[in-house]
């Protein structure tokens, strides 16, 4: 049995879900950023979050972000298609615009859409980590984090020079290719990675589930592909001026282009996104504090094009971010206080050309006591708008460790959303709109290896397009959303690790409809074996429940289907690995969306050199 391999994913999925066993001993703890705004071992969040790891995401090979996610309880996703199309994810019923996405810390929301973060641009490749901190989180992060916040952190280099090389191919003509290289010294440090993946595709658009052609595949119907290439680049480096001064940039551009249909038939509508997201930060340590600078820009550029009406829209936006953060340690550093402030400016270019600003101070205490088995974190945070009211939302935590095994968490937050300034100033907009509100509790219970958590999340004045009007509004009234996550992660034995989750909702709109596209039941099952020498395998799939494709059960069906897939993966020598992948094992038709296509088995074989 390949011993190292085994111990550091089981390992990493035990101690990321705050358990412990004798294994975990032998990785550090895993640290997260973005429940605070400042590093704490997970075992110290009050809040409820999942992290999936660096181990995760190399030994099971997902293509895209929103794959990975998927494995996570309480989040469900929905897809226009191909690889590349459109594609939404639900935390805990609420859709993308509601959580805040990062990438290093940068805003990835598009504020010139409607959707919140483009999710079917997001590789998987140079991923250090992913952060999923569920629940109202404005009191630390403001404005779209009212349903959570994603925190997407690539690799970061290690001391010395390291690279690997990784390829990949396999169904619809699918290449990827990849690089990574990192030098670091007790000095400085310099890290670049390049990915690329071109896949012929499969159509987006098929028959819909009233039509008599429901189920063929779209080369039977003969349907043209969508195809999409993705290039992701992502550089990094920090110089340490002394042992308490240091500087740290990083930059990430995705360069996209992909085939899309409509809803309603096959087309060669295409579609070009080219975004870049940077930051520049100062850090200070001394004996009293850690305090950072920061500079950061995200710029969104796309292009769409549609032959069937010789017409192009296109849609530049570009999020400014200035601020300062100081992380203050108290009461023999079982204590931190965070205070901060920043300032954000929002601009859609092209025909709206209109913009504005927001400046905000925020708070964050914590507080450790009994022997650290009580724990209790407060947030508070004031945000003034040039186009809003002012908005104060808060949030507060407590979890207690009852004994070694046993800890149960209880947290509380307000939140809210602005209108993008597509919902304000496009010709769909409205001027008048105002930010939604937003309510949250939740409540956890872990005891050895198995977590039972309960959530509410209560939206006021929703903003969504209304059909009378043909423009965005606030609805009037308030929705709910809630529901339970079961997570089950066991340790079967020295070579196997079994991981089990499920999720139900209820999530009704402000007249206790139900909401569309909303699976009622969800689960994910997964088995990792590492038995035989150098060899893992791993099976794992997902179950949807009764889910439509409209509002109060109208529409398609589009729920009541299991997926399973494959991996499997073999250590060559200490250079070399390889990989099988097998997606959709049992060939399962269906659809996440009435309409669009998704993918039928396809089968995947890749090739990493590591140095």
């Amino acid at each position: 049995m390949n011993k190292k391999i085994s111990t550091s994913l089981v390992a990493s999925l035990l101690i990321a879900t705050n358990l412990q066993s004798s294994e975990t001993i032998k990785l550090e703890e895993i640290t997260v950023t973005s429940a605070t705004k400042t590093a704490q071992s997970i075992k110290d969040v009050t809040s409820n979050i999942d992290v999936i790891t660096k181990e995760e995401i190399e030994e099971r090979h997902f293509t895209t972000v929103t794959e990975a996610l998927n494995t996570i309880p309480g989040i469900s996703f929905t897809t226009n298609g191909s690889l590349g199309n459109a594609s939404s994810i639900y935390v805990r019923g609420n859709d993308s615009k509601r959580t805040l996405v990062l990438i290093d810390g940068i805003r990835y929301n598009d504020i010139t859409g409607t959707s919140g973060a483009p999710f079917e641009h997001l590789m998987i490749d140079d991923i250090e980590q992913i952060e999923v901190v569920k629940g109202a989180q404005s009191g630390v992060w403001g404005a779209d984090a009212s349903a959570g916040v994603i925190n997407i952190i690539t690799k970061t280099a290690k001391l010395g020079t390291h690279g690997d090389i990784n390829v990949e191919y396999g169904s619809f003509d699918t290449k990827k290719y990849g690089v990574n290289l990192s030098h670091k010294t007790d000095k400085y440090y310099v890290k670049g990675s390049i990915h690329k993946i071109d896949t012929d595709g499969y159509s987006s658009f098929v028959a819909k589930k009233d039509s008599v052609d429901y189920g063929k595949r779209g080369d039977k119907l003969g349907l043209e592909d969508d195809g999409y290439e993705n290039l992701t680049v992502n550089l990094k480096a920090g110089y340490n001026i002394d042992d308490s001064n240091k500087i740290d940039v990083s930059h990430t551009m995705i360069d996209a282009d992909s085939n899309f249909d409509s809803s309603s038939a096959d087309a060669y509508n295409t579609s070009s996104i080219k975004d870049n997201f940077s930051t520049i930060s100062y850090e200070n340590k001394n004996d009293f504090a850690t305090t950072d600078i920061y500079a950061k820009r995200s710029q969104f550029d796309r292009e769409y094009y549609y032959p069937a009406y010789g017409s192009t829209s296109e849609y530049d936006g570009v999020v400014k971010e200035y601020g300062l953060k100081t992380n203050i340690p108290y009461l023999n550093d079982s204590s931190f206080l965070v205070l901060g402030a920043d300032y954000k400016s929002f601009e859609h270019k092209n025909d709206l050309n209109e913009k504005y600003n927001n400046k905000a101070v925020f708070v964050t205490n914590s507080n450790k006591f009994n022997n650290n088995k009580t724990i209790i974190t407060e947030s508070l945070r004031f945000d003034s708008y040039t186009k809003f009211e002012n908005k104060t939302t808060a949030k507060i935590g407590i979890k207690q460790y009852i004994w070694k095994d046993l800890n149960v968490s209880a947290n509380y937050g307000t939140a809210y959303n602005v209108p993008t300034l597509y919902n304000l100033y496009s010709y769909y907009g409205n001027e008048d709109l105002n930010p939604e509100e937003t309510k949250n509790y939740d409540l956890e219970v872990e005891y050895q290896g198995f977590s039972v958590t309960y959530f509410n999340t209560k939206i006021k004045d929703m903003i969504d397009y209304d059909f009378s009007t043909s423009k965005y509004n606030n609805i009037k009234g308030t929705s709910t959303l809630k529901g339970y996550e079961l997570a089950y992660k066991l340790n079967l034995s020295e070579d196997a690790l079994l991981n089990l989750n499920y999720t139900h909702l209820s999530a009704q709109d402000n007249e206790n409809e139900d909401i569309a596209r909303r699976a009622k039941r969800q689960a994910g099952f997964g088995v990792d074996y590492y038995g035989i020498d150098k060899l893992h395998l791993n099976v794992n799939g997902s179950y949807v429940g009764t889910r439509y494709n409209g509002a109060n059960k109208s529409g398609a069906s589009t729920g009541n289907y299991t997926l399973w897939n494959a991996v499997v993966n073999y250590k060559i020598n200490k250079t070399f690995s390889t990989y099988i992948k097998v997606d959709n094992l049992f060939n399962k038709y269906y659809q996440t969306v009435d309409g669009y296509a998704t993918a039928e088995r396809s089968a995947y074989i890749g090739l990493k050199a590591t140095f």
